[in-house]
């Protein structure tokens, strides 16, 4: 079955309106035109009843009598050709009549008679008088003493011929603008659409391979170049997603590669030759500390994989924000122990959020891993609580180096290690802060960094809060 193209669609639903439209006006014309000849006759019939009335009023002693048009040299009267003129009386008797009725006589049934002696004046179609149609008007009269009636009578064959006339003129001016307005819309969409057909051209072969080209704009700011900017908007952003997406699988693809490639050696080297039992236990801790970072690694790029992609749909529940803190506090107390560093955290009345428990403890063991790491010995971390409108916020804080200043923009993109944990060769994978602020993104939160004045860095993780009990100063 073959689907007419849209554009053939757009021409034939652009005539249909039209036909409908012209239609309308032309019914509407074709009426006004017909009232307005036939009320042209009736005028003219109406002014020669008048006339004969005027003059038969005048005549009162004289006869009833038919004022033709006089012979001679006297200027011919156009207003009395072709009208058929007759005087009766009230019985309907003719009492005179043109010359041009010969024998024949205009009917004055017994309605009409009644209508004359109530003082109407009558007009009326007679379709079968004589050869062709005729229009009359009786109009009553009071003269000679007795109630007579004048009637005057035209033929309908001109107002035929104009109403003919008019059909044929709409007729073609109809079909002439139907033609007109179909190449003008056959034009018109052929220049539309030969930019839509270059766009769809080139959308088909935009590719993984080259989505830096895009879709040719027509130079227009219409619905179509508004169309082609949104398309390259699109492209825009599926581009950028395609190179986060290379860059990540690179960079994860380096990260697995590297502790991979470690194992591997560890084992080489130790099955190369017999070792003693202790050799073999040092060889396997090793082992499993890759092993774990191994790990940790997939495991955190599984939760950024269903984050990226709607899937983590851990169940949200109002839960305690000072609760959280603690356990991921009490987690991590051990390592602050053997750094050497205090984990301070300041008394606040309780806050409760609307988030998964589990994934937002993972924000706070991430950042305190960090502030942990790049805290000196005897250094301490600091962690505040405070709301500042329907947000609720925690800032961790350490004495470390702090942030360096072309890594702000960074921080937060996935396998990003700033200089300092590179120059000194601290575990991890680059991955903590991302995921972080990808969990604290999906709760409707973000996490800010920052450096203090007095040194060390600042992260403020901003949760919306479900419950506000009492009012925290919002310092952060």
């Amino acid at each position: 079955m073959n689907v007419l193209s849209f554009r053939i669609r757009l021409v034939l639903a652009h005539l249909v309106i039209i036909v409908a439209v012209l239609a309308c006006g032309a019914s509407g014309a074709y009426w006004m035109l017909r009232h307005a000849v036939h009320d042209q006759l009736d005028a003219a019939l109406l002014a020669l009843a008048e006339t004969e009335k005027a003059m038969l009023i005048e005549a009162a002693e004289q006869p009833p009598r038919v004022h033709e048009t006089t012979p001679g040299p006297a200027p011919l009267s156009f207003a009395r050709l072709d009208r058929l003129v007759q005087i009766i009386d009230a019985s309907g008797q003719v009492l005179a009549r043109s010359l041009n009725l010969g024998a024949a006589r205009l009917p004055a049934p017994p309605a009409l008679l009644s209508r004359l002696a109530a003082g109407e004046t009558v007009f009326e179609t007679l379709p079968a008088f004589g050869e062709e149609p005729v229009r009359m008007v009786s109009m009553p009269v009071q003269a000679l003493g007795s109630r007579l009636a004048i009637q005057v009578a035209g033929s309908l064959d001109d107002v035929s011929n104009v109403m003919k006339s008019a059909n044929l003129l709409f007729v073609v001016m109809t079909l002439g603008l139907l033609v007109a307005v179909g190449l003008a819309s056959l034009s018109l969409t052929r220049k539309a659409f030969r930019a839509i057909d270059e766009v769809v051209q080139r959308a088909h072969r935009i590719g993984e391979a080259n989505l830096g080209e895009r879709l040719p704009h027509p130079g227009t700011r219409d619905e179509i170049g508004r169309l082609v900017d949104t398309l390259n908007e699109m492209l825009d952003r599926i581009e950028q997603s395609f190179e986060v997406q290379r860059s990540f699988t690179a960079d994860a693809s380096h990260e697995l590669r590297s502790p991979l490639s470690r194992l591997r050696t560890e084992l080489e080297i130790t099955l190369r030759r017999p070792r003693a039992l202790a050799d073999y236990v040092r060889t396997l801790r090793s082992c499993l500390e890759e092993v774990e970072r191994l790990t940790r690694l997939v495991e955190e790029l599984l939760v950024l994989a269903r984050i990226d992609a709607g899937q983590e749909h851990d169940p949200i529940e109002t839960v305690s924000l000072n609760a959280l803190v603690e356990e991921a506090v009490r987690r991590h107390q051990p390592v602050a122990r053997e750094c050497s560093v205090r984990i301070v955290v300041e008394p606040s009345p309780e806050v409760m959020v609307r988030v998964a428990g589990d994934s937002v403890s993972l924000v706070f063991s991430n950042i305190l891993d960090n502030a942990l790491k790049f805290s000196p010995p005897g250094g301490t971390v600091t962690i505040r609580f405070a709301l500042d409108g329907p947000d609720a916020i925690v800032s961790i804080s350490d004495h470390g180096p702090g942030i360096g200043t072309d890594e702000p923009a960074r921080l937060f993109e996935r396998f990003y290690r700033g200089a300092m944990a590179r120059a000194e060769g601290m575990p991890g994978t680059g991955l903590g802060l991302a995921l972080s602020q990808a969990i604290a993104h999906r709760y409707g939160g973000a996490i800010d960094a920052s450096n203090l004045p007095d040194g060390g860095a600042r992260f403020a993780v901003r949760l919306p809060a479900a419950i506000q009990e009492g009012r925290l100063a919002s310092e952060t």
